[in-house]
């Protein structure tokens, strides 16, 4: 091994042809290698302006929805002030507290938003969240009361109904 001479840059000779080659091969190099510095830039640059957008949409996604309840909300200022200055007249903010539900109840169909019917039901998880447990000479798992009402938007329940269920005494059967 004393006698192999290390090979290094400096120990070999090319031909032109070989040196053109090289010089060549490394200029390609240099270019692919500035293609991917600036096609990864590019590529961050892009993922960060997504996640810009993605916050911004989130931010905003309901303000449709917002703007729609402004309504909802004056109509209720309206009725309170009504019926501050007048009493006497508990009929009229009766009245205009039952339109601003109508309204409330258009805006909630228009948006696909069902209420989960709960009482006298089969529990399931998926729709209900049992608050208190029973016994009781009713079906095991049947929905007794409904303490909150649970909703769905398109389908997805976004609200689970808050619910007492019955379950069998478990005396009865030693």
């Amino acid at each position: 091994m004393a006698d192999e001479e290390v090979i290094n840059e400096e120990n070999i000779e090319f031909s032109p042809e070989t040196e053109n080659e090289v010089e060549k091969l490394k200029q390609e190099l240099g270019e692919a290698k500035d293609k991917y510095v600036r096609l990864f830039a590019e590529f961050d640059n892009m993922r960060k302006r997504h996640d810009r957008e993605r916050v911004e949409l989130i931010k905003y996604a309901h303000e449709e929805v917002i703007i729609e309840m402004l309504g909802f909300y004056e109509d209720f200022e309206r009725s309170v002030a009504s019926a501050r200055g007048n009493p006497a007249e508990g009929l009229a903010l009766l009245k205009g507290v039952e339109m601003v539900l109508k309204r409330m109840q258009e805006l909630l169909k228009k948006y696909d938003v069902v209420e989960i019917d709960a009482l006298g039901k089969k529990f399931d998880h998926n729709c209900h969240e049992a608050l208190v447990a029973v016994d009781s000479d009713e079906e095991e798992g049947k929905v007794l009361e409904v303490f909150q009402k649970g909703y769905t938007l398109g389908g997805r329940v976004v609200r689970t109904a808050k619910v007492k269920v019955a379950k069998k005494d478990l005396g009865e059967s030693a």
